[in-house]
């Protein structure tokens, strides 16, 4: 995957390989010791299934960054 500054990245639109909007890019973690990043931290929509993902304690979805496709318009992540 090409290179993407992360500043490009906030607000984004998520959607599925499946073509369901899932919500809006709220922010990335990572881990602080190795740099590696280690989820997508997302906003879901009302439509979206709440029990797929794991949750943060604001109720933001956690989805592991292995799971992203592709990033263009949408960030596309594996469903």
């Amino acid at each position: 995957m090409a290179e993407i500054l992360a500043e490009n990245l906030s607000g984004k639109a998520v959607m599925g390989t499946d073509g369901t909007e899932m919500g809006m890019l709220y922010n990335i973690s990572m881990d602080l010791e190795t740099g590696q990043l280690e989820n997508l931290i997302i906003t879901l929509d009302e439509t979206a299934d709440p029990a797929e993902f794991e949750r943060n304690e604001q109720g933001r979805a956690l989805v592991p960054v292995e799971r992203v496709q592709a990033v263009k318009d949408h960030m596309i992540i594996d469903r």
